[in-house]
């Protein structure tokens, strides 16, 4: 289903507040100077540790009037029609179904979640998310590399797999009582299911991480 342009901006927590205003004040210091993500995460990271409960309040109270602001106009807001909470219902997975495989982001984030989770243990899922999609773009050529071979050969093992579920008769639905089944349309080429696959693989991360709402705010901050 296509992003609802319509669905309220997510609520964002204390450290998020207080990363946006170090971010402005780090443009209003430096216009013309690049900012290097991780190095910049790090030195927040590291400023929000030191900084005591009288200080950290101020970015508390900016995150509880978010909060309500994000209540408010959920309250108001309309999904789409077919849509369950303004989110994709998924589909009951087939437990015998071969697993799909991961693109080279996941696999690369897989890695280095719990890095990310150990060095920043304030921050919430949507805070993780973006860290790692903004160091997946800062990483070296060489290193995406072995990300991209490893999940062509993920690709094939499930290209493989899925192919043999589906002449073992996985994947079929059953006809409906008292009426004839309907003529199944040609099948689709394994490649074009394993690419509809990881399309569905990735939005299902994105709900559950909400990085489409922390993308919409880096980009807003930049």
């Amino acid at each position: 289903m296509p992003k609802d342009k319509n669905k309220p901006k997510g609520k964002m927590s204390a450290y998020a507040c207080f990363v946006q205003e170090c971010r402005r004040e780090h443009e209003k210091k430096y216009p013309n100077k690049q900012v290097v993500f991780t190095e910049f995460s790090q030195k927040c990271a590291s400023r929000w540790k030191t900084m005591n409960d009288d200080e950290k309040k101020r970015f508390q109270a900016l995150a509880e009037a978010d909060k309500r602001r994000y209540e408010q106009d959920m309250a108001k807001y309309v999904p789409p029609k077919g849509a369950e909470g303004g989110r994709r219902k998924r589909k009951k997975k087939d437990p015998n179904a071969p697993k799909r495989a991961m693109s080279a982001f996941f696999m690369y984030c897989a890695d280095a979640r719990p890095k990310v989770r150990a060095a920043h243990p304030d921050f919430q899922v949507g805070d993780i998310a973006k860290i790692l999609g903004k160091q997946w773009k800062e990483i070296s050529d060489s290193d995406k590399a072995k990300y991209e071979k490893k999940a062509q050969t993920e690709k094939a093992r499930y290209q493989k797999e899925l192919a043999e579920y589906k002449r073992s008769g996985g994947g079929a639905s059953p006809a409906k009582k008292g009426r004839p089944a309907k003529k199944a349309p040609p099948p689709k080429r394994v490649e074009e299911e394993d690419d509809d696959d990881e399309d569905e693989d990735e939005e299902e991360e994105e709900e559950e991480e909400d990085e489409d709402e922390d993308d919409e705010e880096d980009e807003e901050d930049e």
